[in-house]
């Protein structure tokens, strides 16, 4: 006997009367009772109509059906632990990694991802360090350009870039007195590029 029929049946439902009720015509009820697994919509709509699962109407058992495995609280914790573990002491690292190397802009950009990956701080903070010093590495050359062509305020060049320079460097050291003090980045930005 299928399971639709006796489903039926312990309802006390006729063919017709679960055709009326479902929407679904007697033929592919008496067809689904013949044998016929039922799919998609009539699947749904006989199971939602009869008011069980619609692993039953295809003749699955319950045992058969693969219930995805529940992270239990330990393993949710250690995730949830990998996730949030900043070691600030090395964030300052790689913080204070740049200054050595900003009159070489790739380097200063380099050596603190170099640094994110070999002391595994692959977190939000160090992308924002790394962020920082990209957007510098750009928009120092734009402006040193623009100063230059612009010819402002007489021939001050070697002064701007000094400025520049300076202004990284106050930047960093600013940023490491915070990571020390409240373990947060001064300057930060609301996304990462890398």
């Amino acid at each position: 006997m299928s399971k639709l029929k006796e489903i039926r049946e312990l309802k006390n439902l006729t063919q017709e009367e679960l055709a009326e009720s479902s929407g679904i015509s007697v033929r592919t009820i008496q067809r689904i009772e013949a044998g016929t697994i039922p799919k998609g919509y009539t699947l749904r709509t006989l199971s939602q109509t009869l008011g069980i699962e619609e692993n039953i109407l295809q003749n699955i058992p319950e045992e058969a059906i693969a219930i995805p495995e529940q992270p239990t609280e330990k393993q949710f914790i250690e995730e949830k632990a990998e996730e949030v573990l900043i070691n600030y002491s090395f964030i300052k690292i790689i913080n204070l990694s740049s200054i050595p190397f900003i009159l070489f802009p790739p380097l200063n950009i380099l050596l603190p991802i170099i640094l994110m990956f070999k002391l595994k701080q692959k977190n939000n903070v160090a992308k924002q360090i790394i962020t920082l010093q990209i957007i510098w590495t750009i928009s120092a050359p734009i402006i040193f350009m623009l100063w230059i062509f612009l010819k402002l305020r007489g021939n001050y060049t070697l002064g701007i870039l000094i400025i520049i320079v300076l202004s990284n460097v106050f930047m960093i050291i600013r940023n490491a007195i915070e990571i020390d003090r409240k373990q947060k980045l001064h300057y930060k930005l609301n996304f990462n590029m890398i």
